[in-house]
């Protein structure tokens, strides 16, 4: 019998591209003189534009201007970028750390580099932790039953990121051991928690969709993944529901059409502008299996402007007017996400076992639905943020803050904020008169 030889591919060859042409990092503090332009030339790969602007939003970078081109193979962007301040991006560590992520040797930092890096939700003092990802129908009291039934199973929350959108819930919570800090690992007690987590999810599920409930031991990068989770669930189809009604500063204005001559979809985005709002545009792109070969981004005052050249991975352009429609639907659903109206609570306070599900309880008795929450812990001082509003989804009268203020004020500092509804709107100081930054809640906390 004649032998059959096959041509040998080596291993390495997918990489030789990026190996002879590394990543070019330029960090540009003298062209500009109100921001710092971050220059990044490099072999194009999928998810490379997710990753270079995951990596400038993580550092909390506001990015104000964007020019993204990756046609023929070759990856060219400029970014606009500004710290928290408005200001140019001086730092040394934080020019030095964009240089090595985005550089040669920043594939292989891979997790580590986010673990690392501090500012991460929770990360920078989780240590050993299990992750639980929650997805389901949300209602009024659902994150109280969460936290008490973790705090039942003699589990520690150090750290929770929630959005709710088109009345769906989805959560990612790192618990460790209440005793041993350590994660929890014993299946028949994730067996359990599974099991009495997925009965309160499911409460009356009558909408055709399932509540889900996993675990896994390590990171996740929480923002990431959340967008997945709701994009999975379907969330921008709504089911009939009855959303809550937002703004018209908060009402994106998105058009798809056609360019025959290049073969591009073109995605015109127009919105009120927002930390990360070219993140969760991009991370929805990636999910829907686009690739966006050409954009530019800016924006104006209060208003942000965006434009995509995209073609589905296959290098089809579906020009129907379904997918047309789903493309809206789904980029509307992931600006929608992180927007919040009414009021912040911003809370500090010594970490204990229970907290959460104390505090959310309280919320709970007092009438407040939470539709958005921001848990981390630092040390021994447990920060969180709750957005809110009443259970019908309306803003929250002020006399209940007060009365709310009264009730936990006594073991906790509390912070009240107001979101505003216009994007000119200025906050009442008349209503809010305990207003501070929450650095110096903490600061004021450990005093």
């Amino acid at each position: 019998m004649d032998k059959k030889y096959w041509p040998y591919f080596d291993p390495e060859y997918e990489n030789l591209s990026f190996r002879i042409n590394p990543p070019r990092v330029s960090i540009d503090n003298t062209t500009c003189h109100d921001c710092t332009l971050v220059k990044v030339d490099s072999v194009n790969k999928p998810g490379i534009l997710l990753e270079v602007v995951q990596v400038l939003t993580d550092l909390d970078l506001t990015i104000s201007k964007a020019y993204i081109s990756s046609d023929g193979g070759w990856f060219m962007d400029v970014f606009h970028v500004t710290d928290q301040k408005g200001n140019k991006v001086m730092d040394c560590k934080t020019i030095d750390y964009i240089e090595k992520a985005l550089g040669p040797n920043g594939h292989t930092l891979g997790v580590e580099r986010i673990k690392t890096w501090p500012g991460k939700v929770g990360v920078h003092s989780i240590g050993d932790h299990t992750a639980i990802e929650l997805i389901g129908r949300d209602r009024p009291g659902l994150l109280s039953e969460v936290f008490a039934i973790l705090t039942n199973l003699h589990c520690n929350v150090v750290a929770a990121v929630v959005w709710t959108h088109n009345m769906r819930v989805a959560c990612v919570l790192y618990v460790n051991d209440d005793s041993t800090n350590c994660a929890v690992d014993d299946p028949i007690r994730l067996s359990a928690m599974e099991e009495q987590l997925k009965n309160i999810l499911r409460g009356q599920e009558d909408d055709g969709k399932v509540s889900r409930t996993s675990f896994s031991v390590g990171f996740t990068h929480t923002d990431r993944r959340l967008h997945q989770m709701m994009f999975a669930d379907r969330d921008y189809e709504g089911y009939g529901v009855t959303e809550v009604d937002y703004a018209s500063s908060f009402q994106p204005a998105i058009t798809v059409d056609l360019c025959e001559e290049k073969g591009y979809l073109v995605v015109n985005v127009r919105c009120k502008d927002r930390a990360k709002l070219l993140f969760d545009i991009v991370c929805t792109l990636t999910d829907m299996q686009y690739v966006v070969f050409h954009a530019s981004i800016s924006s104006d005052g209060p208003s942000a402007r965006q434009e995509y050249f995209i073609r589905h991975m296959d290098g089809c352009t579906l020009d129907t007017n379904t997918e047309k429609e789903r493309v809206i639907k789904c980029i509307e659903a992931a600006i929608r996400r992180r927007v919040c109206e009414g009021v912040s609570l911003e809370l500090c306070a010594r970490d204990k076992v229970g907290l959460l599900s104390e505090v959310t309880r309280i919320l709970r008795e007092n009438g407040l639905s939470v539709s958005r929450a921001d848990v981390t812990t630092v040390g021994e001082k447990a920060m969180n943020v709750f957005y809110v509003r009443d259970a019908s989804g309306n803003s929250v009268d002020m006399k209940t803050i007060e009365g709310l203020r009264k009730e936990i004020g006594q073991t906790m500092m509390l912070n009240v904020k107001k979101v505003p509804t216009n994007a000119k709107a200025p906050e009442s100081s008349a209503k809010l008169k305990t207003r501070f930054f929450f650095g110096s809640l903490l600061d004021r906390f450990l005093a």
